[in-house]
């Protein structure tokens, strides 16, 4: 196994995160110095003989800080080894390291996260925080990831690729490595490993607003895509429908004229905000699966408006049929054309 430590203005926690993964295990250790200032010269010259140091000139952020010692790996050690983070502040306890590095071995392909569950003393910010993500996760995924944050994690080194091509150079980077994780289908294996909050946690470099922000805005961008055409499409079936009400199939014309106007924008914002597409076919799938969509909205909609008011029953519609949208565009429409190293 390899650790992987990313660091920013360590202090002598760093050392004892080392010191107690060599008294107790045989990991390679790769230590990132993130453009650290001077103070922090004398922690990075007492690491032990034997750990390999990388260094930015200037703070990077930890999202590029783990990629720098990813591509120092992927060039000096074989695909079928481990990697495991690991936070430079204390937070994780060897024994959880250990753990962690034990369940990947017992599913290479998977990715392994050392799980907390925030119990005990935890500072309300992050408790709060993860259990926001945590929901805002799975809704927008449907996979359920309780600790969406850890930097407890384990994975192989033919991920490596996949790992350089996620975005982000921060704290959305893990997030992000997530994201896509639930989009190609990688395992997600979650181990549970102790909640430990050193000195309320004021060793750490996260921006509450400033990094939150990147984190939350990756995973709201399809809820918001889709917030934004079902609005548009919400608001042009009433206005359609009271021009075409009196025609013969005026629902149906209204239904089909509100979503080929909404679908369109739907698309264009999930193209290029969301999935990042550049695939001439998107379009046909997309429509695709649009006329199935638009089908069972408008079976849905005649079925029920004849018991509930249309306004009502267009929002409960909208309701019923989004996760089974979002699934699609993940799965058919906007497939990634990256596979991983199993997959290929």
């Amino acid at each position: 196994m390899i650790v992987v430590i990313p660091a920013y203005e360590p202090d002598e926690k760093l050392l004892g995160v080392v010191n107690s993964l060599r008294e107790k295990t045989d990991y390679r250790i790769v230590v990132v110095n993130d453009g650290s200032s001077e103070k922090s010269a004398g922690v990075f010259a007492a690491l032990p003989e034997g750990v390999t140091l990388l260094a930015h000139e200037v703070n990077r952020g930890k999202g590029r800080a783990l990629k720098t010692a990813y591509e120092y790996i992927a060039a000096h050690f074989p695909e079928d080894e481990g990697i495991v983070t690991v936070d430079a502040d204390g937070q994780h306890l060897t024994e959880d390291v250990i753990r962690v590095g034990g369940a990947w071995r017992e599913t290479p392909d998977a990715l392994v996260l050392g799980s907390r569950r925030f119990t005990g003393k935890v500072p309300w910010k992050s408790r709060t925080g993860n259990a926001i993500t945590r929901a805002v996760f799975r809704l927008s995924t449907g996979v359920p990831v309780y600790d969406t944050q850890t930097g407890l994690r384990a994975f192989s080194v033919k991920r490596i690729p996949m790992m350089l091509a996620m975005k982000g150079e921060r704290y959305e980077y893990e997030i992000n490595v997530l994201l896509y994780a639930t989009r190609e289908h990688v395992p997600i294996r979650e181990v549970t490993i102790a909640t430990v909050y050193i000195e309320d946690n004021a060793s750490s470099h996260f921006h509450p607003v400033r990094d939150a922000w990147r984190i939350y805005k990756m995973i709201l961008l399809f809820a918001a895509s889709s917030f934004l055409s079902a609005v548009v499409d919400y608001v042009l079936v009433l206005l359609f429908d009271l021009l075409f009400r009196p025609l013969r199939n005026g629902l149906l014309l209204s239904v089909v004229l509100a979503r080929v106007i909404s679908s369109l924008m739907n698309y264009f914002m999930n193209r290029r905000l969301v999935f990042e597409d550049r695939s001439r076919g998107s379009m046909v799938r997309y429509y695709l699966l649009a006329a199935g969509i638009l089908a069972a909205n408008y079976l849905l909609l005649a079925l029920i408006e004849k018991i509930i008011p249309l306004a009502v029953a267009k929002l409960i519609v909208e309701v019923l049929l989004y996760p089974v949208s979002f699934y699609m565009q993940r799965r058919f429409v906007f497939p990634h054309k990256e596979r991983n190293a199993h997959e290929q």
